[in-house]
Formats: structure tokens, sequence, C-alpha cells
């Protein structure tokens, strides 16, 4: 007999939430069936295959400390904040059903007074006006035993902010991999004012259990907690480190130039799991050996502005005949490789 269970997060950190998600998936046994209900503070969250270079502004998220998660699932890169609410379903074969999961989510709108429909394979939308506005976004896994659904609901997120940190500043990559695509938004407190994550939360639950017709405890979990979640803390720690969410970066080359009044400059740089695996530079300058120390000091290193940073403070430490071009183009490198 499957056992249900319901998790709710308290906790708003990413690598956290996206860790418990790994944990039900790959961890927990398929006779439990699962639904699980978090939000995460400021992040942009990217596809399995995405490029964050390529798919988002880090200069501005670095500014505003907004974080970057990447999940194992695909799909595009997206914003969430406080307002936006995030639910996962699990359950094991053959009771797995995503269309179930789907229905337990409109139920839980209609509970609240909010009409919505399932819009082709992953969209749940509402009408607005005469248009179909897109309100959440859903992904799916599955293995032999098991299957797993989770999507997203924008309750009342900045959706300004979303378009600023996932637009690019504009390079020159040339990028292997998977790129964003844009949709029409709308947050649902445009439908139903007062709208909230604990009131959404209610009702996914209730009709979650209403569905199955179960009476369970509400599991309630964050950080350092005594919970029921074998290896959470490994993958916990796996999911907040650089190397997962920049080092799985596919290959990607960035090839960028700029002129000063020194002269020119042309730096190509191939990239491979988030590290300089190549460096390139050409000048006619008057003096190209600080370019070519450069090249050959950087190769190796992350591609940040911390790690490249840290070499040209090398270099202009070392040249202090060049300071003053070195400066400068230290500062037009910094911004092109945020």
């Amino acid at each position: 007999m499957n056992k249900t269970r319901v998790l709710v997060s308290t906790s708003n950190n990413p690598w956290f939430n996206l860790a418990v998600e790994e944990v039900i998936f790959e961890k927990m046994s398929p006779e439990h069936r699962v639904l699980f209900i978090w939000r995460n503070i400021d992040t942009v969250v990217i596809g399995r295959a995405q490029n964050p270079w390529r798919e988002c502004n880090i200069s501005r998220m670095e500014e505003d400390n907004v974080k970057l998660a990447r999940r194992r699932t695909g799909g595009g890169a997206v914003f969430q904040d406080t307002g936006n609410s995030n639910f996962t379903f699990m359950a094991g074969k053959p009771e797995y059903d995503k269309t179930v999961s789907t229905n337990i989510v409109l139920d839980a709108l209609k509970l609240l007074d909010i009409d919505a429909i399932a819009n082709g394979r992953n969209d749940l939308v509402v009408q607005e006006g005469d248009m179909l506005r897109k309100f959440s976004g859903s992904a799916y896994r599955e293995t032999k035993d098991r299957g797993f659904h989770h999507g997203t609901l924008l309750l009342h997120s900045d959706l300004n902010r979303l378009a600023s940190y996932l637009t690019p500043n504009p390079k020159k990559l040339a990028a292997k991999g998977i790129t964003s695509v844009k949709s029409r938004v709308t947050n649902l407190d445009q439908i139903k004012q007062g709208i909230n994550h604990d009131v959404v939360s209610g009702a996914l639950i209730e009709a979650y259990l209403g569905h199955y017709e179960a009476e369970v405890e509400i599991e309630y979990i964050a950080p350092g907690d005594n919970y029921d979640l074998p290896g959470l803390e490994e993958i916990f720690q796996f999911y907040s480190s650089w190397d997962w969410n920049y080092g799985k970066t596919p290959e990607f080359t960035h090839l960028l130039d700029e002129r000063f009044n020194w002269g020119g400059v042309e730096v190509f740089l191939n990239v491979t799991k988030g590290r300089i695996q190549d460096a390139r530079l050409y000048t006619d300058s008057l003096d190209p050996s600080p370019f070519e120390q450069l090249a050959e000091s950087i190769k190796g290193s992350g591609y940040n502005q911390r790690e490249v940073g840290a070499h040209l403070d090398a270099l202009i430490a070392s040249n202090r005949a060049n300071e003053g071009s070195l400066q400068e183009f230290r500062s037009w490198l910094m911004g092109a490789i945020a």
C-alpha cells in the first residue's frame, strides 16, 4: 500500500529545495507518493544543459545578490522570488500519471475560485481579456519504477526583475546547449487579489489529500532539521557548488574585441565546464608582451571575474610601465565576461 507524504519547505534556499527534490526522486521508495511545496529567494534557475553566461545577466545578478541554481531537468531559464511557488509530485508506477498531478493543481486553484486550463504539454494558463496568459510551467522525469512532475506558480512575482536577469549582456558567444524561449506570463494576483504562498499551499494540500482520500501529518523541513530524507546533506552540498551551477556548462567560445587610445585588442576564450581551456589575445599595442603573458596565465582558471581579475592584478603589479593601459583593459574585460 502506498504511503502518502506531504513535505513543506520552510527554507527559501534554492539549493536546499532542489536537493530535497533530488532525494524524493532518486532515494525515496516508489511506494511513497509525495507532494512537496517550496519557494526560493531571488534565484535564476537554469536547465541542465544551459549556459548561464548566455542565458543570464551574471553581473547584475551578482550586484543584486541573486543566486544561480542549475536543476537536473531540462527546459529553460526562469527567475524565481518569493512571489513564485513551486510544487513537486512523485508517485510510483503504475500509479504515476502526470494528468492526475496536473488536475490536482487545477482543482486546488478552483478551490480559490481561479479557473485555469492546461495548455499544451507543460503550461497552465488563465484567460486575461482576449489573451491566454501563462502562470505555470512544468517539467517531468520518469524511470522504470516512478514518475516525477514539478512546476511553478506565479502568484505575485516581480516580472520586471524576471526580464532584467534573463536578458544577458550582448556577447559573441558560440555556445552549445539550450536557449530559453520567452513566453507571455502573468501573476495570479491579477486574477485573485490577496493570493499568497500560504493560501496556495493550503489549497494544494487539500486537493492532493482529497484526491487520495488520505489524512497525514504535514512534514515541515529546513536545513539542519531532523528529517527522514536519506543523503540530503550531501546532495545539498552538491547543488550549492560552483562546479555544478557553472562548471557543468556545455563548451563554448567567447570572442570579444575593443579599441583603446593605445591600440586594439581581440580576445578568444575557449571555455569547457566553466574553465578557460585556451586563451588567445591579439593586439596592435606597441608592447604586446603583457597580453601574451595573460593569455598563458589564465589557462585553466574559472571563467569568472574573481579568478581572471586575480591574474590581471598580478599582471599589472609586474608591468608598472603599462599600468594605465592595463587598468583600462582590466575594467573592460571584467565587464565583458560577467
